[in-house]
C-alpha cells in the first residue's frame, strides 16, 4: 500500500489551482496564486524552470514567448534578462522560493520540467522547509527520480509517464498482477492523469478502483467545464486540477465537498 503524507492530509477532493487559475488571467503570476487564495484553495499547481544562471522560476512554457511581453528560451538566459519579462506585459514571473515563502499554509504540486531546474528546486524547498507541502510531478520518470533524490528526503510524488501507464494496463485486465504489485510496493501516494489521451480514456472507473486499492489517489488535469467535474467527481476521483478556480469551487460548494484554506476571503 502507499506511504502517507502530509501534503495528501486534507478534507476531499482535493481542489488544484492550475498555474494559479490559469482561465482567469495571469498565469503562474503572484497575483493568480493570491486570487486561487483568496478563494480558499489551499493546493497550488506550478512549474519549475531554471535560467542559464540557476535561479528557479515558476513559469510554464520552455519559452518566454507565449505568455510575456519577451521572447527566448528560458534556459539559456540569464535571470537579469528574465526578469524584465512581465506575464501578459504586466506581471513579474515569480520565483518558485517566493511562492512557498509567501504561503507558508498552501501546498505546491510542483512539475518539474528541466534537469536544470532540479538542484535549485531542491535548495527552495531546503530553505523554506516546505518537504510535507511540495508534490513532486514530471513527464519524464528519470528527472522524477532524479528530482526526488536530490531533496533528500521522502517527499509526496506523483507517477511519473510509466507508472501511469502500468496503473491503466492493470486497471484494463486481470493479466498484470504483478506490475500492480510493483507499483503498490514503490508507494508513491497519487496517479495525476488527463481524462483521455492521444483518444484512448484514462481517466475510466476501473483505473480509479484500481488506483484505490493500492491506497494511491487519482488526480485528474486540466478540467474547466464544470459539467466534466460533476462527472469525475461521481467517478470518484480524489481530486481536480483547473484553469477554471471559480467553476470548481462552486462546484465543490454545491456538492457540499467544499473545504477552504485558512486564508480564504
Amino acid at each position: 500500500m502507499s506511504r502517507r503524507y502530509a501534503f495528501l492530509d486534507h478534507p476531499g477532493p482535493l481542489a488544484f489551482a492550475h498555474r494559479g487559475g490559469a482561465a482567469e488571467g495571469a498565469e503562474n503570476s503572484v497575483a493568480a496564486f493570491e486570487r486561487a487564495v483568496g478563494l480558499g484553495y489551499t493546493y497550488l499547481e506550478t512549474d519549475a524552470h531554471a535560467t542559464a544562471d540557476g535561479v528557479l522560476l515558476a513559469f510554464h512554457d520552455h519559452t518566454l514567448d507565449r505568455v510575456t511581453d519577451q521572447r527566448g528560451r528560458i534556459s539559456e538566459l540569464p535571470y537579469r534578462a528574465v526578469r524584465r519579462a512581465r506575464i501578459a506585459g504586466v506581471h513579474e514571473i515569480p520565483l518558485l522560493e517566493d511562492l512557498l515563502g509567501t504561503w507558508p499554509e498552501a501546498r505546491f504540486n510542483i512539475d518539474v520540467k528541466e534537469a536544470a531546474a532540479i538542484a535549485p528546486l531542491a535548495e527552495a524547498v531546503r530553505r523554506t522547509n516546505a518537504y510535507d507541502r511540495v508534490c513532486l510531478t514530471s513527464f519524464s520518470d528519470e528527472r522524477l527520480v532524479l528530482a526526488k533524490a536530490a531533496l533528500g528526503r521522502d517527499v509526496c510524488s506523483a507517477l511519473g509517464p510509466r507508472g501511469v501507464a502500468a496503473l491503466r494496463a492493470a486497471a484494463a485486465t486481470s493479466g498484470y498482477g504483478r506490475l500492480l504489485t510493483r507499483l503498490s510496493r514503490a508507494g508513491v501516494p497519487c496517479a495525476q492523469v488527463p481524462i483521455g489521451f492521444r483518444g484512448l480514456r484514462v481517466t475510466t472507473r476501473h483505473l480509479i478502483r484500481t488506483a484505490h486499492a493500492i491506497g494511491m489517489q487519482v488526480h485528474v488535469w486540466t478540467v474547466n467545464d464544470p459539467a466534466r467535474m460533476e462527472q469525475l467527481l461521481d467517478l470518484g476521483v480524489d481530486g481536480i486540477m483547473t484553469d477554471n478556480v471559480t467553476g470548481l469551487r462552486e462546484v465543490l460548494t454545491r456538492r457540499g465537498q467544499w473545504h477552504p484554506g485558512s486564508l480564504a476571503a
